[in-house]
């Protein structure tokens, strides 16, 4: 998979894509993750990437011009799946949708930034829009970086146990079950018994039910889509 990402920022990213499960997966060949400094396509004698909005409104707006030209520069060099532009009018970002692009071949991640961008980018380039909650950040780059995290775990090959993103909160609308590693009883505080028994089925059963349980509790949005209410 490759991920080319736009962002006025580039610092910002070198950082998380250096180290974990990004670092490991770029090692292995399996991810290839490209930092473009939206500047560097700016016709501007000042590099500027922005410019006041047209209707007197507050703050300003990421510009057509280098934009344009970093996504055409990309587009003409290889075929791309999606064109994904973080904002936080988009939708809102889930483990469905990251199960979806891991089974992409390349993607454009274009990190907002400002008060947005020119309507123009997002009607005739743009091919999926991505929040990452009901909140705003500064930018669009630590959106950026939880979309390629999230994605980039669930290639085949990146972790070391293949079976482990399959059982991660969210796959089946549930949250995880309860966790425990050695030792059994630590100050007086067991590990439940059944985790103890050997029995792969009942304890699968076990795990079923507190995720369940789990889920009903501290999530009823998620539970009312497991048990096919909304």
């Amino acid at each position: 998979m490759r991920i080319d990402i736009i962002t006025v920022l580039p610092g910002m990213l070198e950082s998380p894509f250096n180290y974990s499960i990004i670092k490991r997966a770029k090692e292995k060949g399996l991810a290839e993750i490209y930092l473009h400094n939206l500047r560097d396509y700016s016709e501007d004698k000042h590099r500027r990437v922005d410019d006041y909005s047209f209707g007197k409104d507050a703050g300003m707006v990421m510009a057509i011009q280098p934009i344009e030209k970093a996504i055409e520069k990309l587009k003409s060099e290889r075929e791309y799946d999606e064109v994904i532009f973080t904002t936080p009018d988009g939708n809102i970002f889930s483990q469905k949708t990251a199960n979806q692009l891991s089974l992409k071949k390349n993607l454009i991640i274009l990190c907002g930034h400002y008060k947005g961008i020119d309507q123009r980018i997002r009607d005739h380039y743009i091919t999926m829009e991505i929040s990452v909650g009901d909140y705003v950040l500064t930018g669009g780059e630590l959106a950026a970086a939880i979309i390629a995290d999230s994605v980039v775990r669930l290639l085949p090959g990146v972790l070391s146990d293949e079976t482990s993103a399959l059982t991660d909160s969210f796959q089946d609308n549930l949250l995880s079950p309860p966790v425990y590693t050695r030792p059994a009883e630590y100050k007086g505080m067991k590990v439940p018994e059944i985790l103890l028994s050997g029995n792969d089925k009942l304890i699968d059963e076990w795990k079923h039910e507190q995720a369940v349980e789990r889920t009903r509790l501290l999530r009823p949005d998620l539970y009312r889509k497991y048990m096919g209410e909304d």
